[in-house]
């Protein structure tokens, strides 16, 4: 079929990848190297096209020949083309060098916008940038819900710990739970113990040992023949007056005093205390 006879098909009768819109037509064909819908860029109006597609980040150089329209398996002859832009250019020129101009240069020029936007996809793929997430009004209420339910749950669980922690504190259960956890247990007795341990206690003096005490610091009285005078009388009633302020211990207090008795044979003085 002569490709005047398609394109009178196809623009005064009905073409699938038409698109007519405010500002023009257009082709949605994925062969179409413009993009609009004319007579030299319709890929069914002409025989002899070429073309650029990608493919995962590859592109390929498409072209169809007169001599292959019998065969639709076999009508496209694909060529891959490097990633440097210039030796992309000489293998479109080694390829396409008897072809009309125009379609060449309208080739290039699809490869030109593909590098680019190429460039700028692996530019936004390294950028770093906020992901804005939507969550439906259904689950936030939902999750809200379960939050306040398990917060009045903890609350019920921790009174009731406390209640009977307190029970066994003050020994309601006597001894008698058997699948009580040991931890728990064991902290509650060392709790107990601490209080034992720094309970206040009065106690009671020991008059024995009070007495004891001060015979202990007691040095003893020297005799007259070492050269007792009345001046170490007076020393020792000082001494005596200041065991009497210091052996004064709670609200019962042991009085210490002293007698000097001389016996009239010796003529030794001695001390007794009362």
């Amino acid at each position: 079929m002569s490709d005047d006879v398609v394109w009178h098909c196809i623009r005064h009768g009905h073409c699938s990848f038409m698109a007519k819109i405010e500002t023009g037509i257009f082709c949605r064909n994925p062969y179409n190297v413009t993009g609009i819908c004319n007579r030299s860029s319709c890929p069914l109006s002409n025989s002899r096209y070429a073309t650029i597609r990608d493919h995962d980040g590859i592109f390929y150089l498409y072209m169809k020949t007169a001599e292959r329209s019998h065969l639709p398996n076999k009508l496209w002859e694909r060529v891959k083309l490097p990633r440097n832009y210039e030796k992309a250019i000489e293998v479109i020129n080694k390829h396409l060098e008897f072809w009309p101009q125009l379609l060449v240069h309208k080739i290039k020029q699809r490869l030109t916008k593909m590098t680019q936007y190429r460039i700028r996809m692996r530019k936004l793929q390294l950028k770093v940038r906020e992901k804005l997430m939507t969550v439906p009004r259904k689950k936030t209420r939902i999750d809200d819900k379960q939050a306040r339910k398990a917060e009045q749950a903890a609350k019920i669980d921790n009174c009731i710990q406390s209640e009977l922690l307190e029970r066994l504190k003050k020994g309601c259960y006597n001894n008698e739970i058997y699948n009580y956890p040991f931890n728990d247990f064991s902290d509650i007795v060392k709790l107990e113990q601490e209080d034992e341990e720094y309970a206040t206690q009065y106690v009671e003096p020991n008059e024995n040992e009070m007495g004891m005490d001060d015979m202990e610091d007691f040095k003893g009285i020297p005799n007259s023949e070492c050269g007792y005078t009345d001046a170490d009388d007076d020393l020792l009633d000082e001494q005596v007056a200041k065991k009497q302020k210091r052996s004064k211990i709670g609200k019962r207090s042991t009085k210490v005093t002293s007698e000097l008795e001389q016996d009239e044979d010796t003529g030794v003085r001695q001390m007794t205390l009362v």
